[in-house]
């Protein structure tokens, strides 16, 4: 049976990484679940539990924060900031008023490599 035949229901069968794709444009969508189903032509229940399962596989894809012993300097720099020394001897210096997103997603990269 193809992806676009259905089962003798009249539902049409979709394979997870549809439902996923369907998930994840319904996230971008800015639209309710409601209003998705809609104008797909996808029962609102089953939309539902595509983006059910979209958000737990989400889930379980972030590692849990940690916390990690910290050592303070009573070395002062003018105007402030703060130096991160990571896994394998790399360093991370900002200035205050840094970007904290920017700082997270380099972080996630370093420690990815």
């Amino acid at each position: 049976m193809s992806n676009d035949e259905t089962r003798g229901t009249g539902r049409r069968h979709r394979t997870r990484a549809e439902a996923e794709q369907l998930a994840t444009e319904y996230e971008a969508s800015g639209l309710t679940q409601q209003q998705y189903a809609e104008r797909h032509g996808i029962a609102l229940k089953t939309l539902a539990r595509y983006v059910a399962r979209h958000r737990r596989a989400k889930a379980r894809d972030v590692a849990p924060a940690r916390l990690l012993p910290v050592e303070l300097s009573t070395k002062s720099e003018v105007g402030g900031g703060l130096t991160v020394l990571l896994a394998g001897g790399r360093r991370i210096e900002v200035k205050r008023g840094f970007d904290a997103v920017i700082l997270r997603q380099l972080v996630n990269a370093l420690e990815r490599h």
